[in-house]
């Protein structure tokens, strides 16, 4: 599903097609040196970088899970394990969640991933109207409402910020 490369749509923005979302491309000239995908993203949008989200994946012992905050922040792992009923929660490893997703490590995107898993979505993106999240490769986002974003992915929202 993700793997639908740069000549069509992504798996994610496929998602959004065939739901008929509302939603606007952003596609910007990604730099292979940027220090932060999130940060080159907001910078290259002109974006504020709490509209602009990142997506993590998270595990404990074989559960997985999805969690997506402003590229500003940093998520608290502690608040994250919390909100999915685990003792803890780790990052996932840049490999592993890149087989498991089907995108590439700064384009992973919440939507269209090979394996869905639980998504929770940091609070403060419900302050926004529309939020950025990756469109399934470097340098693309997506604009949605985090309602939207919410209602496509069975996620939930809680607040996950370090």
């Amino acid at each position: 599903m993700a793997g639908r490369g740069r000549t069509g749509p992504t798996a994610a923005v496929a998602v959004l097609e065939d739901a008929g979302v509302a939603h606007v491309l952003h596609p910007y000239d990604h730099d292979p040196g940027a220090a932060s995908f999130g940060a080159e993203a907001a910078a290259a949008l002109g974006r504020d970088p709490g509209q602009v989200l990142k997506t993590l994946m998270v595990v404990h012992d074989r559960d997985w899970a999805v969690a997506v905050v402003p590229v500003s922040a940093r998520l608290s792992l502690r608040a994250a394990a919390a909100a999915l009923g685990w003792k803890r929660a780790a990052l996932a490893e840049p490999r592993a969640a890149e087989r498991r997703t089907g995108y590439v490590v700064g384009g992973i995107s919440p939507l269209g991933q090979r394996t869905p898993a639980p998504l929770l979505l940091d609070d403060s993106a419900l302050a926004w109207g529309t939020v950025l999240v990756s469109g399934g490769r470097r340098g693309l986002d997506v604009e949605l409402a985090p309602a939207d974003l919410l209602r496509l992915t069975g996620g939930r929202t809680a607040a996950l910020q370090a």
